[in-house]
């Protein structure tokens, strides 16, 4: 089943809350052990649906370690609730569909540049090396997929299998992923009597129409 995301973030939100309701003291002192294992918690959330650069982790990571004005310090419970916001920006942009996009845009800029020293290779006659880059494409793409549907990321034919029986694509597909898998694979192991030169050139063209479209 996809991975629930929506509904992490809710866990965790509520968690907090319930964590920062307990903050005992006249300066408000949350406990130490149950907000470490809430920020650990937060901290993978925010790497595996914004990503370890993006600006929410960066934020986190700077509120985490912020100890306010020298000569006063912060309290953990100023803290949580600082990160508490973060987390809740997060969700706000992931409800919204923003972080999707913005991930989407930069993933298919960096593929884009791995595709052109593809082609680039290819039109210089290497056309063994060509197939090798296309394929990692295509295998960096399916474990894209497999995470945004919450399918274990394994070995490409693996990955592929789960994408197509999770109803991600159909089998027709599933059937043109393994033949240019079956191409990346040959030129990887130094195997270029498998293939032909149009071979490379036609599996460019289809890696490019499946991390735009999701269909070779």
């Amino acid at each position: 089943m996809p991975a629930n995301f929506g509904r992490r973030f809710e866990e965790l939100l509520e968690q907090a809350e319930e964590i920062a309701s307990k903050a005992t003291g006249n300066v408000k002192i949350v406990d130490d052990s149950q907000f470490l294992n809430w920020k650990v918690k937060a901290r993978h959330l925010l790497v595996t649906v914004c990503g370890e650069d993006s600006q929410h982790m960066d934020m986190f990571l700077k509120t985490e370690a912020d100890r306010g004005v020298p000569g006063i310090g912060i309290t953990n419970h100023a803290i949580l609730l600082r990160l508490k916001a973060v987390v809740s920006a997060a969700q706000d942009d992931y409800e919204g569909g923003y972080l999707m996009k913005i991930r989407d845009l930069i993933q298919a800029n960096v593929f884009d540049n791995e595709l052109e020293q593809a082609e680039e290779l290819f039109h210089s006659g290497y056309s063994t090396a060509s197939a090798v880059i296309t394929g990692v494409v295509l295998e960096t793409t399916l474990r894209q997929m497999c995470a945004d549907n919450g399918i274990a990321i394994g070995k490409l034919d693996k990955m592929n299998a789960d994408l197509a029986k999770a109803g991600v694509y159909n089998r027709l597909v599933q059937k043109q992923i393994t033949a240019l898998a079956d191409i990346r694979n040959s030129a990887a192991h130094g195997n270029d009597t498998a293939f032909s030169p149009a071979d490379v050139d036609n599996m460019i063209r289809e890696v490019r129409r499946f991390i735009t479209s999701g269909t070779p």
